[in-house]
């Protein structure tokens, strides 16, 4: 069998077998301090697709960030074959000062694929594109929800494209949304280069849920057994992801304060009540309605809203009956004990 060729990246070359933490200079601060972007490059022993998992895009959106620090902690990496770009903390400036966004308030994912002149976003995103992605063969980009909202694990792809729906697919969310590429995002300018990209989006800003981590690295670890980067696992658990292609944000109606009588991943029917506005002095109240029927895929957290903020956001379903199937079968996976995704990968 082949062996792997050394790998180098950032001027370090990484022997077949081994690992490497890199740190890419990026732009100098005003404080005459260098801001580096953190990579650690696991060079498998074998020949194999080259794959990065990116997390923090967004500085304040950490389950990713805990996701890859498992991911290079599991012993299944061992057997690595081709080569992991793990960059867990994309925006570094903004997951230092807990921000979504760059100090300009630039928003990183609105600002690829960057420059080597421009503001601090652009150059982390030119960096990017030129030193990680043209290197890769695919990719996978882990987000959460902003803006106190929570969202359902699920993973967001364009599926016309057909590369990119196999590994949707594969990567094995309860929940796959048919996204359309937007202009200025890493997963758009990583995909004009002809290289799939999905992104899996569970939990929110700035808290840890255990759930959407556990899912989201048993989904990497799926994809990257499917890409045969891994060898394959004689039991997996299986189940049917939801697919749907159209979904809308239930906004509200009134200002006051939101209950809301739902939860993440409930199915509900069209006219279905799935909260309530009132007025902090209770003289007023509506109910919230579902426009159609579907399931709650993202939930605000923070009670208050103004009228017109989104609430809500419901995914269009095919089959009802399915949907609830799939839904049960993956809370089923989260009670189990999977050894696959216990932290110290024993």
């Amino acid at each position: 069998m082949s062996k792997n060729q050394t790998f180098e990246f950032g001027g370090v070359k990484v022997a077949p077998g081994t690992r490497a933490s890199i740190a890419l200079n990026i732009a100098r601060l005003y404080t005459h301090n260098d801001m580096t972007l953190p990579v650690q490059v696991v060079n498998g022993r074998r020949p194999g697709p080259v794959m990065f998992v990116s997390a923090a895009v967004h500085g304040d959106e950490i389950n990713g960030v805990e996701i890859i620090r498992r991911l290079l902690q599991h012993k299944s990496l061992q057997d690595l074959r081709g080569t992991l770009l793990a960059l867990p903390l994309l925006n570094p400036y903004g997951f230092i000062h807990r921000s979504r966004y760059l100090p300009d308030r630039r928003d990183l994912n609105r600002s690829f694929p960057g420059s080597a002149k421009g503001s601090l976003a652009g150059r982390l995103a030119f960096h990017f594109m030129r030193d990680v992605a043209t290197r890769c063969d695919f990719g996978i980009d882990l987000h959460t929800g902003s803006n106190y909202r929570t969202n359902l694990a699920q993973v967001r792809a364009d599926l016309n494209d057909l590369p990119t729906r196999e590994l949707a697919m594969a990567f094995g969310a309860p929940l796959i949304v048919n996204s359309p590429l937007r202009e200025g995002s890493l997963r758009g300018a990583v995909s004009s280069l002809g290289k799939p990209v999905v992104v899996f989006e569970g939990g929110e800003a700035l808290y840890f849920n255990e759930s959407a981590i556990r899912t989201g690295l048993r989904g990497i670890l799926r994809l990257m057994r499917h890409t045969k980067m891994l060898l394959p696992r004689k039991h997996t658990a299986q189940f049917e992801p939801i697919v749907t292609h159209k979904s809308s944000w239930v906004r509200a109606s009134m200002s006051g304060v939101f209950s809301c009588s739902v939860r993440l991943g409930s199915i509900v029917e069209k006219g279905a009540v799935m909260g309530t506005l009132s007025a902090p002095l209770g003289e007023e109240s509506e109910e919230v309605l579902a426009p159609f029927g579907g399931i709650v895929i993202a939930l605000l957290n923070l009670p208050l809203a103004y009228e017109g903020d989104a609430l809500l956001h419901l995914a269009m379903l095919a089959a009802e009956e399915e949907a609830e199937e799939t839904i049960d079968e993956y809370t089923s996976f989260l009670r189990a004990d999977e050894i696959e995704i216990d932290v110290l990968g024993r």
